[in-house]
């Protein structure tokens, strides 16, 4: 490797520079507050190397990575989530007896995952990528051995994850046996006759389910309201968050290469946002869990950034990367509010825990409020352009069936969001005290993401601006 591709690399050597050292770090000396600021330090140099990296971009020195302004975007927007769980981290983890340390290597493992899939071109790396990040969620769920729904949570993602690698291999298994290469360029040069059809949409088809389990949509959600419940607040956040965008970033790339030409893959796509839009919300109706209603919210969303996705190559990246951003800012937002409120016996999840934390601690509430808004698309947030982008996105392909499905389910969605708000705002109850000893760090972290979510509801054009100019398919 070249100096050039080592400058265009620097962002994954960073994160495995800072893994390496903070590995070394916990072997020769406990301390939690040295694994946090060499976490963070890593992080913050990883993002800044992203921003110097961005102008020698596009580079691909190997046939499994390519860095572009693409890849930067999405390892840019994954490693500000990292280094935001990594805050949530510490104060929630001061509350617990178990070892601290290891949870923040995990979580630069699983970055390392999450970067490599958003570079990815080829097979090879999407798999290595994905057992990398995987491998790391396991232990990164069950953390906390002993909490209440701790390995029922780690046991099912390991199952379901587990399943959704074999038939992702299966699925680059009957590509591979066609086509003779693991490149997902190949998908762009196929014509849609020919006896080779019988390969390579089955494939396909194999590896978007695979991909389905880890993005939790309809029909493989099954693992998501278990997992979101049952993990520590902060590992939930960079579930919904960090490892789906870097999931769906790839399924853009992939995807985009020429696959959407086929009318089956469509149809499959539409069928699978439908019913997400609808199971998703109708599902969180009926839950009490705060966290519960987060996942199934969380499944409801990735039913409209597909609509976002099939709108075609042309506008689905700038679509899908803008709603990701709101997405991920806005989760993040909501689970650090639960991993603020938790305690050490268990997760703040039940809605009464919520009922009157307005008047008990205002400024939590506030911006509590300020994500809940944003998740339920109302005005003069970044969720509500984040919406309004999918559905100009949908109108221009034409896409009306799914647009009136996304408008219908999302009016839905405002009734549990507004429940939760409603417990915000409402008398607390007697028993209940405020808790103290709030950590600093998180809620400021916290306060500035939900400044953000207005700031950017309200004057979206920087937003939009870096979206459209960085999120440019190259390969």
């Amino acid at each position: 490797m070249n100096a050039a591709g080592t400058l265009a690399y620097l962002p994954l050597l960073l994160i495995v520079a800072t893994a390496t050292v903070v590995m070394l770090g916990i072997a020769i000396r406990r301390s939690h507050a040295l694994t946090v600021i060499l976490t963070l330090a890593g992080l913050a140099a990883t993002f800044v190397s992203v921003l110097a990296v961005a102008p020698f971009v596009p580079k691909q020195v190997t046939p499994l990575l390519l860095i572009d302004r693409y890849a930067l975007f999405y390892i840019g927007l994954i490693t500000a989530s990292a280094a935001v769980v990594a805050i949530l981290s510490c104060q929630y983890l001061e509350s617990h007896a178990a070892e601290r340390e290891e949870l923040y290597l995990l979580l630069l493992l699983a970055t390392l995952g999450c970067a490599a899939l958003a570079a990815s071109v080829h097979f090879a790396s999407f798999i290595l990528g994905l057992e990398i990040l995987s491998v790391s969620l396991y232990a990164m769920v069950a953390y906390f051995r002993d909490g209440e729904h701790a390995l029922e949570a780690g046991i099912k993602y390991l199952i379901l994850a587990s399943a959704s690698a074999a038939f992702l291999l299966f699925g680059a298994a009957l590509i591979y046996a066609d086509t003779g290469t693991l490149a997902f360029s190949t998908v762009r040069g196929l014509s849609l006759g020919g006896s080779h059809m019988a390969l390579v949409v089955p494939g396909i088809l194999f590896t978007v389910t695979g991909i389905g389990f880890k993005l939790g949509v309809v029909p493989f959600h099954l693992w998501t309201p278990d997992v979101y419940e049952g993990s520590p607040a902060p590992v939930t956040a960079f579930v919904a968050t960090a490892s789906k965008t870097a999931v769906f970033a790839l399924l853009v790339r992939y995807l985009s290469s020429g696959a959407m030409r086929y009318p089956a893959l469509f149809y499959v796509f539409a069928v699978i946002a439908v019913a997400s839009m609808f199971a998703g919300n109708l599902l969180a109706l009926r839950q009490t869990n705060v966290k519960r209603i987060l996942a199934y919210s969380s499944i409801a969303h990735f039913g409209y950034i597909l609509v976002a996705f099939m709108a075609g190559p042309a506008m689905a990246a700038a679509a899908v990367g803008f709603y990701l951003v709101a997405y991920t800012v806005t989760l993040l937002v909501a689970f650090g509010i639960v991993g603020v409120l938790s305690g050490p016996e268990r997760d703040a999840g039940s809605l009464e825990q919520y009922r009157g934390l307005f008047w008990r601690r205002p400024v939590i509430g506030g911006i509590f409020t300020a994500a809940l808004l944003s998740l339920a698309g109302i005005p003069a947030t970044l969720g509500f352009l984040g919406k309004f982008y999918v559905l100009t996105s949908a109108a221009a392909a034409s896409s009306w069936a799914l647009m009136i499905v996304l408008v219908i389910t999302s009016v839905a969605g405002l009734f549990y969001y507004l429940r939760i708000v409603v417990a915000l705002y409402s008398a607390p109850p007697q028993q209940v005290a405020a808790r103290p000893g709030l950590a600093r760090a998180s809620v400021v972290v916290l306060a500035a993401l939900a400044i953000l979510l207005i700031w950017f509801g309200v004057y979206p054009g920087p937003l939009l601006d870096l979206v459209r100019s960085t999120l440019v398919l190259v390969g």
